[in-house]
């Protein structure tokens, strides 16, 4: 592994990526200085010019307290619009598309305020079996709201016996039979847990053409794999902001709606103080003018102490670019890929995540055979500073992600996991 170790230096000597631009944490195991960082799929880590820029916002106030809203060097009323133009770029939609509010699962709520209305047979919401659990809260509760059975109304869709990820063919072949009682698909882009890349196109005009809205959950989708939502016609889409997008804890997430539902007067929402047209919302009035843009699912004005961080990371993917990160993807996640291969060979650790590297974001997913995920993921941190996520029972993430992360992290994970894991005797 050690030859290997000066490989992972040469690609990166010619791969370099852009860790400069981050704070890396200190490794609290091993013999390196930093972690090797693999856990941006859970939590991302914080540029270096966040801080800096997160405080010129946080002087303005006080320097000009309630006069900031139109003084301040970005002003704090149309603070939301500088935010609008790279989100839109980096989902592949129209400016008047997009937009960062809320948080994901409040965002998915108020999109299924206007997108799911069951009515005679097409009642029913189809999600994968392994939806990140708060996707099946908010589905579920959404059928008691409209005084439907959850276990009846919510079709989990699940892999074929004895595989780990669903098959498209699989999903458009169902829609196809059983669509005309489908009033919404709303699936992950990118599985939480397996890290499969859905194919967003195929099976959102598979479920269009079935009668069905298609929504997409993007939160291990945006910054991660290359979007283009608006051309895709996908009807709606919520992500968040703190994996890939490296916005903090909880940082505010976006919203995505289709040019085709912008102005619709039969659409359903709920609506606020935001909802309604910049031009004339201090006028007062009683009632709701609300601009034929994503803008009208906006109910609360935005938290700007909040929104700083995201237009950083914003910022700093558009001068990268989505394509560039992708290609980078590719090369880094195919090399810890052949690594972990030579790991698991003779060992309890299985890739569960799909080999074709159009199948994937940059995660790879590990069953741990014998011993538990958790545990595993402590002993990785504590004794080789390597920082990967456990999702109980078995399953250790892995995601290398191209703005930060480096072979040689990768190389450290899988030294890391050939010292921990015993080979099968």
């Amino acid at each position: 592994m050690h030859d290997m170790e000066k490989e992972a230096h040469r690609r990166d000597a010619e791969d370099p990526g852009h860790r400069h631009l981050f704070h890396v944490p200190p490794a609290e195991g091993g013999c390196y200085p930093e972690v090797a960082y693999l856990a941006g799929n859970s939590l991302g880590l914080p540029p270096r010019a966040t801080r800096d820029e997160l405080l010129a916002d946080l002087d303005a106030w006080r320097r000009l307290g309630v006069e900031g809203h139109l003084e301040a060097e970005r002003p704090w009323l149309p603070y939301h619009e500088l935010l609008t133009g790279p989100a839109a770029r980096l989902v592949g939609a129209l400016p008047t598309e997009t937009v960062v509010m809320n948080s994901l699962t409040v965002n998915l709520h108020l999109l299924m305020v206007s997108f799911y209305r069951p009515a005679g047979r097409r009642t029913r919401i189809v999600i994968e079996d392994s939806a990140f659990p708060s996707d099946s809260y908010a589905v579920r509760s959404q059928a008691r709201f409209h005084g439907l059975d959850p276990d009846d109304t919510v079709l989990r869709l699940k892999p074929r016996a004895g595989e780990d990820t669903l098959r498209t063919s699989d999903v458009v072949d169902l829609l196809a039979t059983e669509g005309d009682t489908v009033a919404l698909v709303l699936l992950g882009g990118v599985n939480y847990l397996t890290g499969e890349l859905l194919d967003i196109p195929a099976i959102t005009a598979a479920g269009r053409a079935a009668g069905a809205v298609v929504g997409w959950d993007l939160a291990h989708a945006v910054g991660n794999v290359p979007l283009a939502l608006h051309d895709w016609d996908v009807d709606f889409a919520a992500w968040c902001s703190y994996k890939y997008l490296n916005s903090g804890p909880g940082a505010l997430a976006g919203v995505f709606v289709h040019e085709r539902h912008l102005g619709r007067a039969d659409l359903t929402r709920f609506e606020g103080w935001w909802s309604t047209e910049a031009a004339t919302r201090f006028e007062m009035t009683p009632t709701s003018r609300p601009p034929a843009t994503v803008e009208a699912w906006q109910i609360s004005n935005p938290p700007i102490f909040a929104m700083g961080p995201v237009r950083t990371s914003l910022e700093l993917f558009d001068t990268v670019g989505m394509a560039a990160l992708r290609e980078r993807s590719l090369r880094l996640t195919g090399w810890l890929e052949s690594l972990l291969d030579e790991v698991t060979a003779d060992r309890p650790l299985t890739v569960v995540t799909p080999r074709d590297p159009a199948r994937r974001g940059c995660q790879l997913s590990v069953r741990v055979g014998s011993g538990n995920a958790g545990e595993l993921t402590k002993r990785l941190r504590h004794e080789h500073g390597v920082i990967a996520d456990a999702r109980e029972p078995d399953i250790v993430r892995f995601a290398p992600v191209p703005l930060y992360s480096t072979y040689h992290d990768c190389w450290r994970v899988a030294d890391a996991l050939a010292a921990t894991v015993e080979a099968k005797p």
